[in-house]
């Protein structure tokens, strides 16, 4: 058992472009253990390695490359032992955000998470992107990708997840695509949400936005009374540290946040903002907004503040993650048992 407290796991899986490992620690607290992990980002490779040294996770190798590099050298060294291939392929080519440019955006991945797929043949897979990939648009797209799946022996289904029905302060609508062998897609149904509502970010924020003494931490809670919208702005192409572009900062204001920076600190004593037009308004640090995102606080980030903020944004909130995987894990339970002949419930 790790020093966090997940129970002995059953499953082994795999984790395409790991980023934070937002995706591998839902996975591993519902109880798959992660034997190997990959991402092409030095600081987001250092931050799995540093949170398995720390936190006694027992993950296998991180392999700080491509996805296509991991494909050609090293998928076939996998064959056998994995029951789940699990990952958040790049979200441009189906963000709304940008020109959705599909299966012509270089930076497509799906095709090379298959033929991992293809090579290793796990299990189950669980593919996650942005909500853009459920648009009429790539409906064409979406049957490609069954098919591909079908032809290698899975079955599939697609849902649409927002973060906020599981625990985490924000909305973050989510695209997951899961697929099963069939003796195992029997047993599997997507997660109910949770009963309580999520938490607002004053809420969310209050013990940390009070810790420096900021005397305005009560009244700013109290305004924050709301969930978070969407957290963006973990693209390498689009500036600094901030919370995304003009849209998302005026939501951020409405929550009466500063969304032009990321700051260093908690608001100390006398803090009255750092920007005209808005006074009283406070900073999220790094950890806040790793909150917001749904990581717990002993969760580490490594490299400077606009690496680390990147690899907040462009995370996958761990409690989702959990959700989904408790769900996999318990078809796969059942699934094993039948195909042992042992007595299924």
């Amino acid at each position: 058992m790790s020093k966090i407290g997940r129970e002995e796991t059953m499953f082994t899986s795999i984790e395409l472009c790991a980023g934070a490992g937002g995706q591998a620690l839902g996975l591993h607290l519902a109880g798959f253990k992660h034997i190997a992990l990959i991402d092409n980002d030095p600081p987001a490779c250092e931050t799995l390695r540093l949170n398995n040294r720390e936190h006694g996770l027992g993950w296998g190798n991180v392999f700080e490359q491509g996805l296509d590099v991991f494909a050609t050298n090293h998928a076939k060294e996998y064959i056998g032992l994995v029951d789940l291939v699990a990952g958040g392929v790049p979200c441009p080519p189906f963000s709304k955000a940008g020109k959705q440019l599909g299966k012509d955006d270089e930076r497509d991945l799906f095709p090379i998470a298959i033929d991992i797929v293809t090579t290793i043949r796990p299990k189950a897979v669980l593919i996650e992107n942005v909500a853009g990939l459920l648009d009429e648009k790539f409906k064409e797209y979406r049957k490609q990708v069954d098919k591909q799946f079908q032809d290698l022996g899975y079955v599939t289904t697609w849902n649409l997840l927002n973060a906020c029905d599981y625990g985490v302060p924000q909305l973050r609508p989510r695209v997951n695509l899961v697929a099963l062998l069939p003796q195992y897609f029997e047993y599997f149904s997507w997660p109910t949400p949770v009963q309580d509502p999520a938490p607002t970010v004053g809420e969310s924020l209050y013990d940390l936005m009070i810790a420096d003494g900021w005397e305005g931490a009560k009244e700013w809670k109290n305004k924050a009374n709301k969930i978070a919208p969407t957290l963006v702005g973990g693209s390498k192409k689009h500036g600094g540290p901030d919370l995304g572009p003009t849209r998302a900062k005026r939501q951020w204001q409405e929550l009466h946040v500063n969304g032009h920076r990321i700051g260093d600190a908690p608001p100390p004593k006398g803090y009255s903002g750092v920007r005209e037009g808005y006074e009283n308004m406070p900073l999220l640090t790094v950890r806040m907004a790793a909150r917001i995102q749904g990581f717990p606080d002993w969760w580490l980030f490594s490299g400077k503040k606009t690496a680390s903020y990147r690899q907040v944004g462009n995370a996958f909130p761990p409690p989702v993650a959990k959700s989904v995987g408790e769900q996999i894990k318990f078809a796969l339970s059942l699934g094993d048992k039948q195909v042992k002949g042992e007595k299924v419930a």
